[in-house]
């Protein structure tokens, strides 16, 4: 069989799985395929037809403007997140803090992006934080991104002017509706927090006023129907000029604020 009777056949099992654009994917999974080995690209069409996440075949996933590694071990990055990313770099920062920052990708992006600063990402994982040091390596920031295992502030020390996080925030009654390759294949923990999807948003405000200087950010993702709560507990925090951002299909995604600390 010559490639281009690989890749047709491929396609077509992936149509037939019901992936959307088996055609690309096909091509993407070749490419991927030492020596054009046809028998080896099949068993990754069909890792591909099971409802394995494609990125998890590839082992990365492209996001804003760099490649981060990607396996189970982190949340897949997403196009929607790159709203955050925008919205944070909307401002100059000169210390960031990332709050559950699984494959390092908000982080690394950020201070890709921001020549002078550094930053702290942290997560309860230890996986996810290797796979965040491995990212880092290969961007080359070491000596500016340091990661920390953490259950969100628990670990953490110093001050910074921005804060972000993308918390699970998938309350638990909505996982059995979400697509296979999320629900059987992602980290629970970066998705859900197991109860109505605000309990992380809950901790973060509360304490994030702790860490930041007078004029510090506080940026959130956020789910599609999440804006209105996650507002009321950034003010309920102290926070003001509080902001809703939608992500590029009209959808809420984002909440962006900021503190002011008073005299004591």
């Amino acid at each position: 069989m010559t490639p281009d009777d690989w890749l047709r056949k491929g396609a077509a099992l992936l149509a037939a799985a019901q992936i959307p654009d088996p055609q690309r994917e096909a091509r993407l999974l070749w490419r991927a395929t030492p020596d054009e080995d046809g028998p080896t690209f099949l068993a990754k069409v069909e890792q591909r037809a099971g409802r394995v996440p494609l990125s998890h075949i590839l082992g990365y996933r492209d996001f804003y403007k760099h490649r981060f590694i990607v396996t189970g071990d982190v949340l897949d990055p997403r196009p929607d997140t790159e709203t955050l990313i925008e919205a944070a770099l909307a401002h100059p920062f000169a210390r960031v803090l990332d709050l559950g920052t699984g494959s390092g990708c908000i982080l690394l992006s950020l201070l890709d992006a921001q020549g002078q600063a550094t930053g702290v990402g942290t997560d309860i994982s230890p996986a996810a934080l290797d796979i965040a040091r491995q990212n880092s390596a290969a961007l080359q920031l070491e000596e500016r991104a340091d990661f920390v295992q953490s259950d969100w502030f628990e670990k953490v020390t110093g001050a910074f002017d921005l804060i972000v996080s993308n918390p699970p925030y998938i309350a638990a009654a909505e996982m059995a509706a979400l697509q296979p390759e999320v629900q059987f294949y992602e980290p629970r923990i970066a998705l859900t927090d197991e109860a109505d999807g605000l309990t992380a948003y809950r901790v973060i405000t509360q304490s994030a006023p702790d860490y930041l200087g007078s004029g510090g950010r506080l940026i959130f993702e956020i789910g599609p129907t999440q804006g209105a709560a996650v507002t009321a507990l950034m003010k309920d925090a102290g926070f003001a000029d509080i902001r809703v951002i939608p992500d590029l299909d009209g959808r809420d995604r984002v909440v962006a604020g900021y503190f002011a600390k008073t005299a004591a």
